[in-house]
């Protein structure tokens, strides 16, 4: 399977999850980016279309971090939830972004609920 084919599939399977589920002010939605090398994570409102909070493997105290990428993303999930808390979020729908529920996106699952993020 090329790449293409696997993103578009990926692409695919996002969108129908997308149809089924929606982010609110009080139950946001919590987004999971990931790509070869790190893992982006973002809280949204779409009824507003904000972000209220946000964390990746990209920041510098992450980048600094030991570990392997599965680590690390579960470290970007008990960051995430930690800034939720103090955007006074409590509670949010997980949106894997079309991706397996395994591994690094169930780490960043397991590390937001760590920190207290009920999902």
């Amino acid at each position: 399977m090329s790449h293409t084919s696997k993103q578009a599939a990926r692409g695919r399977r996002h969108a129908r999850l997308r149809k089924k589920i929606t982010g609110s002010a009080l139950r946001p939605r919590l987004v999971v980016t990931r790509s070869a090398r790190h893992v982006f994570v973002q809280l949204i409102d779409d009824v507003q279309g904000h972000t209220l909070a946000s964390a990746s493997t990209m920041e510098a105290d992450l980048r600094a971090f030991d570990g392997d990428k599965t680590a690390k993303a579960r470290r970007v999930g008990e960051i995430l939830g930690e800034r939720a808390k103090q955007a006074g979020v409590e509670a949010a729908v997980f949106d894997r972004g079309g991706n397996k529920y395994a591994g690094r996106v169930a780490a960043i699952a397991d590390g937001a609920r760590e920190a207290g993020l009920s999902l």
